[in-house]
């Protein structure tokens, strides 16, 4: 990157702290107000102080200067400013030239408006995963069909739900052929993330839960990807679905999956 280029980021960088920093008040982060400001927002020692930093050392990084900044210091700062997802990859391009971490991705949250798009979806399943494939929002057809909110949050994952819960399995009538095709599916998504120890807990808990899914795990990859079940068993009847993907949030890798269905 050029030395102008970087000049550039730096003012853009300073630009942006200090209007975030202002467009805030004590009360938005939890702190007593003082009473009248002769400038509008927060205070640069309060942000320090907010994100465990020295005053000095905040104020060289909101002045644009050239100091080294950890991921952890500005996923700290970003919530201390209160960005939205798009608005805290902002700030690591400018500051690290790289978007947020995978570990910034895993807030358990969706908007009202896709909560509410889903919920508009009266007879399809639909319901959002992050990278790891836990289930973080859901509608009422989805939760018909699988049951997320008789399960703890815990247990809410549609992988460890294909492989280790005998009730779902019992009714996925093609579970034998959908099971390694899921599983690849899942694999594809480590690829982003290989190191996470998220991921690699849920792994290793699979493979001590399933001998099925430690086989397939560990044997070379020979089966088409796909996102969803394909038929499902409800009471006396069974239900083929096909499934479309969503992209909600691409900062945080969040997916809606809904499910298209055909008696059969």
């Amino acid at each position: 990157m050029s030395a102008r280029t970087l000049e550039r980021t730096r003012t853009d960088l300073s630009a942006f702290l200090r209007k975030h920093r202002e467009r805030l008040t004590p009360a938005d982060v939890g702190l007593p107000s003082s009473g009248r400001r002769r400038t509008p927002g927060l205070r640069r020692e309060e942000v320090a102080a907010l994100a465990g930093v020295g005053i000095t050392w905040y104020t060289w990084l909101e002045q644009g200067r050239e100091i080294g900044v950890s991921e952890d210091f500005l996923l700290r700062l970003s919530k201390i400013l209160k960005l939205d997802d798009a608005e805290c990859c902002h700030l690591f391009l400018l500051a690290h030239q790289r978007p947020p971490p995978p570990a910034a991705h895993h807030w358990p949250s969706v908007s009202p408006h896709v909560q509410q798009m889903m919920d508009d979806l009266t007879t399809r399943p639909a319901y959002v995963t992050n990278l790891r494939w836990d289930v973080i929002a859901w509608n009422a057809a989805a939760d018909r069909l699988f049951g997320f909110s008789g399960k703890e949050p815990s247990a809410r994952n549609m992988l460890r739900m294909a492989f280790a819960d005998p009730d779902l399995r019992r009714r996925l009538i093609a579970w034998r052929s959908e099971a390694p095709r899921l599983l690849e599916n899942f694999r594809c998504d480590l690829a982003l993330v290989p190191k996470d120890p998220p991921m690699l807990s849920l792994i290793e808990d699979l493979k001590k839960l399933s001998p099925d899914f430690r086989r397939w795990w560990e044997a070379t990859p020979q089966h088409t990807p796909c996102r969803g079940f394909e038929t499902i068993a409800t009471g006396s009847r069974s239900t083929s679905y096909q499934h479309e993907v969503f992209t909600v949030d691409e900062h945080r890798h969040l997916r809606m999956v809904v499910y298209f269905a055909s008696s059969v």
